[in-house]
């Protein structure tokens, strides 16, 4: 074959590749490119496309409704929800005293370690909002602050008076009789201009821990009469939950009715009355009267049913004394008592 021929068949075999590539290119189609560059006003169009697309899926998951409806239904779950849990204002003042070691600012601060069976010089102090030991507090039933202290099976109660330094450090001595855990109250009512509480009461708790082998004792049968020495407590009432419950404590000696009782902490005696399992600290408010004995009456408030104890402090012949009960509280239908005096 001469030259020309052979050049001839290179040119022709160039021409059917390129035609074949130029077929399939067309098959397949483009090739990919970057996508353009969007302007702010096409981006805030799109969104606007997403949103309405959602508003309408909205619309059609409520289809059959009326305006306004899914959103009271939605409002009305809420509603339901809040009040079945609760909102945390709601769950704050619904708590009993004693469960807290802090509320409203105000921190119940133990500084003395405790000793089995030994008279300890407990210090303690109540801080502030400010982080600063409190030392302005009202004057309630005698003492500017309660202090209270119990085993957590609820067999060992003590009423201590501790003595505040200027600076608002509280000191007694406390000697806590067994091993194990126990509970201690302070029940006050801060003053001063300012104070979150408005001056009203608070009781704080915190645990303490009296070191050695703890075997807890079980909960004492519930008793409508409390034995203390010569004297004789009985109990007549019932504790009812969601109101005041009148209670009647009636103290005889001997058989006979005691009726020279002595003013204990502004009145004839002083009940302090706590739930067994958690230790909740309820609030039991004294009715004013002018005889002493053999009676004292008392209104106490209990959150729910369930088991309580109850510890009276009483005065005669210049001695104080305590008498306990264990009480069950119950669904009652009577009508509530009308306290008074208190």
């Amino acid at each position: 074959m001469n030259t020309a021929a052979k050049l001839g068949s290179y040119v022709l075999g160039l021409a059917v590749v390129f035609g074949g590539a130029l077929g399939v290119g067309r098959a397949v189609g483009p090739v990919a490119q970057d996508p353009p560059t969007q302007s702010h006003t096409a981006m805030a169009k799109s969104q606007e496309g997403h949103e309405g697309q959602d508003a309408l899926k909205g619309q059609e998951a409520g289809e059959g409704q009326e305006p306004g409806e899914g959103q009271e239904g939605r409002e009305g779950q809420k509603s339901e929800k809040s009040q079945e849990h609760g909102t945390p204002e709601q769950a704050s003042s619904d708590t009993p005293g004693g469960l807290q070691v802090s509320q409203n600012g105000y921190t119940l601060n133990p500084l003395t370690p405790i000793e089995t069976g030994k008279t300890t010089d407990f210090r303690f102090a109540v801080t502030g909002p400010d982080s600063r030991p409190v030392t302005d507090y009202q004057v309630e039933h005698d003492k500017k602050l309660h202090f209270i202290v119990v085993s957590r099976d609820l067999t060992t109660f003590l009423h201590l008076h501790p003595e505040m330094t200027p600076d608002g450090i509280w000191s007694v001595g406390l000697t806590l009789p067994a091993a194990g855990p126990y509970r201690a109250f302070a029940d006050f009512a801060p003053t001063g201009g300012g104070n979150p509480t408005g001056g009203e009461k608070l009781t704080l708790g915190t645990d303490l821990q009296a070191a050695g082998d703890y075997r807890p004792k079980p909960l004492p049968e519930a008793s409508r009469s409390s034995k203390v020495g010569d004297y004789t407590v009985s109990l007549d009432g019932d504790l009812v939950p969601g109101r005041a419950s009148k209670l009647t404590l009636s103290v005889s000696k001997d058989g006979e009715p005691v009726t020279d009782l002595q003013p204990y902490l502004g009145a004839y005696g002083h009940l302090v009355a706590l739930r067994a399992g958690d230790l909740a600290y309820l609030h039991v408010h004294p009715e004013q009267s002018e005889k002493a004995g053999p009676q004292i009456t008392f209104y106490a408030e209990v959150p729910s049913i369930g088991d309580y104890r109850l510890f009276l402090d009483f005065k005669h012949g210049d001695e104080v004394r305590t008498a306990d009960f264990t009480v069950r509280a119950t669904q009652g239908d009577a009508e509530p008592p009308s306290p008074k005096g208190h």
